[in-house]
């Protein structure tokens, strides 16, 4: 019996939603130069503000792991819900943005419904795609990391662009993309029947399933080392660059993760995930170790770390929900996705903030490859599935 063929628009509709329901992420952290210079704010609210969003995404993917979101619901009414009150929240922020408490306030119920976008964009390409799982999320993932380094692209045009455009241009953008994914892509053939009731014990099968959790654990791994490295390299740019330039280096650094996510996808349909996840797992941890070396390399190497880290750093996740999504129950992939972001996201604020803090005080030759403590461990948890894949299964 042959499998229907997908339709062509279905991977671009993905593809484009995804990149513009996650532009929210970082729609206020781009104008923040122009509102510290109108309103006086320190250096150190945009830290607040991103870990406000960051709290937000912790608790609605938590919350919509445990109440099984994604499964008991169509996963397209959740993304374009989701994608519309993030909009509206932007927009809000928009409108009490001199408020300071507000704003953090609005910026965490962004978080919120950002929980309905990025883990359920995911479980959407789970449906479509039974087959070259690995390549669909490798693009999808792909636009959330553009859509990410976005923010310094947007901070290097900021003197261009007022800020209530971009903070509005964004809103529109990520509602736009979830009106466009909810008509333009049905419901696949043969998809599963919607669950009726909590996913309790599929979501156990984080820590019980061997297969799972493997995957799991080398996510986390993963994430103690991302979102970290992305806080840090404006620092480390910061060394040899200025203004413009910085944003604009940041932005080509962070946004080569795209390269890694794309091509990683499209290895893996011959290679296998473990494997691709593994090495490019490896190849980041083995930056972090390389960072005393070539923090004062000749621009030529220092550029050429930086922009493998950014690859690697990146590369490795959608494959990692690859595995996950594999091989968790069908019936709560959207769910067991969802709390793995939600531990994942834990992880990365923990890094974060103690990075940051010994970033006062030890030199960043010292701190950086402390890093590599995710990919090493990630890599022992991958053990079991990098087996599987070598010996053929």
């Amino acid at each position: 019996m042959n499998t229907p063929a997908i339709p062509r628009q279905v991977l671009p509709v993905l593809v484009f939603a995804q990149f513009a329901g996650t532009s929210l992420w970082f729609a206020v952290n781009a104008v923040m130069p122009d509102l510290q210079r109108e309103l006086g704010w320190a250096t150190s609210a945009v830290g607040t503000l991103t870990s406000a969003l960051q709290f937000g995404f912790i608790a609605g993917t938590l919350v919509f792991a445990l109440l099984a979101i994604a499964d008991r619901f169509p996963p397209r009414l959740v993304f374009l819900v989701c994608a519309l009150a993030g909009a509206a929240c932007t927009v809000g922020a928009w409108w009490m943005v001199r408020e300071y408490t507000a704003l953090l306030l609005w910026r965490f119920a962004t978080g919120f419904f950002l929980a309905g976008i990025y883990p359920v964009g995911m479980k959407i390409a789970a449906q479509w795609y039974s087959k070259g799982l690995g390549g669909a999320l490798g693009l999808l993932i792909a636009a959330l990391v553009v859509g990410s380094a976005s923010a310094h692209a947007l901070r290097a045009l900021g003197d261009a662009l007022p800020w209530p455009t971009l903070m509005l241009g964004v809103a529109a953008l990520a509602a736009f993309g979830g009106v466009l994914l909810y008509l333009a892509i049905g419901d696949p053939p043969g998809a599963l029947a919607r669950v009726s009731q909590l996913q309790w014990r599929a979501l156990g099968t984080v820590w019980t399933d061997a297969r799972v959790r493997s995957s799991v654990l080398g996510y986390f791994g993963h994430m103690w080392e991302l979102y970290t490295m992305w806080v840090m390299v404006p620092l480390i740019l910061a060394t040899r660059l200025t203004g413009t330039d910085l944003s604009w280096a940041a932005f080509w650094v962070l946004g080569a993760g795209a390269i890694g996510c794309a091509a990683g996808g499209w290895v893996a349909q011959r290679w296998g995930s473990a494997r691709v996840a593994g090495t490019q797992l490896a190849i980041s941890g083995a930056c972090c170790l390389a960072a005393p070396l070539l923090l004062g390399a000749p621009d030529a190497a220092f550029y050429a770390w930086l922009v493998l880290w950014g690859i690697t750093v990146s590369g490795d996740s959608p494959q990692f929900s690859t595995l996950t999504a594999r091989n968790a129950p069908p019936q709560a992939v959207g769910s067991v996705l969802t709390l793995t972001n939600s531990i994942g996201f834990g992880i990365s604020i923990v890094s974060i903030l103690l990075f940051v803090w010994l970033a006062e005080s030890v030199s960043m030759g010292a701190l950086l490859p402390w890093l590599a403590i995710g990919p090493v461990l990630g890599l022992w948890a991958l053990r079991p599935l990098l087996a599987e894949e070598r010996a053929g299964r």
